[in-house]
């Protein structure tokens, strides 16, 4: 590589890619499986680095990791450097930075959930129309109640609390059906099984450690692992590539057409970006595709086909390197002729042709020059790398893992306070309310139960006090007549004894 471009590849001439203001015009690696493309990203991310410019790859078979290693002598890598007429080539590794989601075979990678957004996610769960709505209304409450969305836990919990106050919430945010959000928690299960959760959470990623130089002024390669991100879960695949360019776009500040890029971005698998995706979506990647290059970050789309990626898209590449493809089917012969007409070919060159007899290792290749005019295509031998071609051992992985300057920064997860713990704080006290509530009801009870029965013995009392005192009233009524009757029967008997007294003396004196 020059001060102003990098050589791509050659058949006895050079074919360069200039580097001065045209890498951030971004670029697409196509052919079909086992053509090289891995290779010629490879060979991109090493001009880049020499460059001083930092690069992040998606690693999706674990074959990039050998950047980081010394490639070895080979009769092939003295052919193509002769070929391509590459005068400086040593064999080296390249400092790189291993990432991944799993934290298993790299770096742990983690963002928030509001960090990702509701479109992302929205697309990443497979929703429909209604249950995106949802969704946003699940983030517009989140913000307007000041709670964070950190990781999928706080997500659940958000989704929870809006069903049970679905009542109140209608008329400020629309219909919270529970049918709705129970579907959604449905697919954040589904989420959670693959190992989503993972990704989700803190410390979450700063894009600055993806965009590093050594202590040589070397661009630092962040390799993300992809190989079970990929099998097990594409969408967050897709999700996660997606949320990386639109952070960079929203980040970075405009830049102008500087000498080089800040970062450059390869993107494998490039189909999953588009593919399935809302049309909202797709709309909003073609946005930040024609934006993000004022910002110098240039992105690099690798896939089978061209037709992989819409024609928007497509008419933004600068640099396309085209592998073999092969055309079997009728279908497949339409789609070649619509590859090839999209290159610059001013020789007349059958490039249908040329594309299906590439060998591996070959490609047509075209970019774009000082003025940014597109070269002709041409068909060259692609340069060779001068790192390792094939993975790293397990071994070797894990000793540059732990060497990194990043290593232990990401390495343990931290749960701050945010919606889960808040609205778990809120049920805590609502049901600390509820439970003082009832148990004031159960003293009111006891003391109504207490006064009642104190009423009720009150009542007893008296009632047998008031017998006790019949009965004795009746005793008392009884004797009171007895004497009354001897006291009458006394008075009679005594008046009569004294009538009889009295007539005797009177009668004696009489006489």
């Amino acid at each position: 590589m020059t001060a102003d471009r990098l050589i791509l590849g050659g058949d006895g001439r050079t074919q360069a890619v200039q580097l001065t203001r045209m890498s951030n015009r971004h670029g697409l690696i196509t052919g079909a499986t086992g053509t090289g493309k891995t290779v010629t990203l490879q060979v991109l991310a090493e001009a880049f680095s020499r460059a001083g410019v930092p690069v992040f790859a998606a690693d999706v078979k674990g074959d990039l990791s050998g950047i980081a290693a010394p490639g070895k002598p080979h009769k092939e890598v003295d052919r193509r450097t002769a070929l391509c007429a590459v005068s400086q080539h040593q064999l080296r590794g390249y400092p790189t930075v291993f990432w991944d989601v799993f934290g298993e075979r790299g770096h742990p990678v983690r963002t928030t959930v509001s960090e990702l957004g509701p479109l992302l996610l929205s697309a990443l769960l497979e929703l429909n129309e209604t249950q995106s709505g949802i969704l946003y209304a699940c983030f517009a409450i989140a913000d307007d109640q000041g709670m964070l969305l950190l990781d999928l836990k706080d997500l659940r919990a958000m989704l929870a609390w809006m069903s049970e106050n679905a009542s109140a919430l209608r008329r400020e945010y629309g219909n919270i059906t529970a049918a709705s959000v129970g579907a959604i928690q449905r697919r954040l299960l589904v989420l959670e099984e693959q190992g989503a959760d993972r990704f989700f959470g803190e410390p979450a990623l700063d894009l600055k450690d993806l965009m590093r130089k050594d202590y040589s002024g070397l661009g630092v390669i962040s390799l993300l692992d992809s190989d079970r991100l990929l099998r097990d879960s594409p969408k967050l695949y897709a999700a996660f590539l997606l949320w990386l360019l639109s952070e960079l776009f929203e980040d970075l500040p405009e830049a102008g057409d500087l000498d080089r890029p800040k970062v450059v971005l390869f993107f494998d698998e490039a189909h999953l970006l588009f593919n399935g995706m809302p049309k909202s979506l797709v709309e909003k990647i073609e946005q930040v595709f024609r934006l993000i290059r004022s910002k110098a970050v240039g992105v690099y789309l690798v896939t089978q086909s061209p037709m992989d990626v819409p024609e928007n898209i497509l008419g933004q590449l600068g640099l396309k390197v085209q592998h073999a493809l092969r055309a079997f089917t009728p279908k497949d012969q339409q789609a070649l002729r619509g590859v090839v007409a999209g290159y610059r070919n001013d020789a007349g060159l059958d490039l249908a042709a040329l594309v299906t007899n590439l060998g591996v290792g070959e490609a047509i290749v075209s970019s774009l020059d000082a003025q940014g005019a597109p070269s002709n295509a041409m068909a060259v031998t692609i340069a060779p790398p001068e790192s390792r071609i094939g993975p790293l051992t397990d071994e070797e992985r894990q000793s540059r893992v732990a060497d990194s300057p990043l290593a232990g920064r990401y390495d343990t997860e931290t749960d701050r306070e945010s919606a889960y713990e808040i609205l778990a704080g809120r049920a805590e006290k609502a049901a600390q309310r509820e439970a003082e509530a009832e148990a004031a009801a159960a003293r009111e009870r006891e003391t109504e139960e207490a006064r009642k029965r104190e009423e009720a013995q009150r009542k007893a009392r008296e009632k047998e006090e008031a017998r006790k005192a019949r009965e004795a009233n009746r005793g008392r009524s009884r004797q009171g007549i007895g004497e009354t009757l001897l006291k009458s029967a006394v008075s009679t008997i005594g008046r009569s004894l004294g009538n009889k007294l009295v007539r005797g003396i009177l009668g004696s004196l009489l006489k």
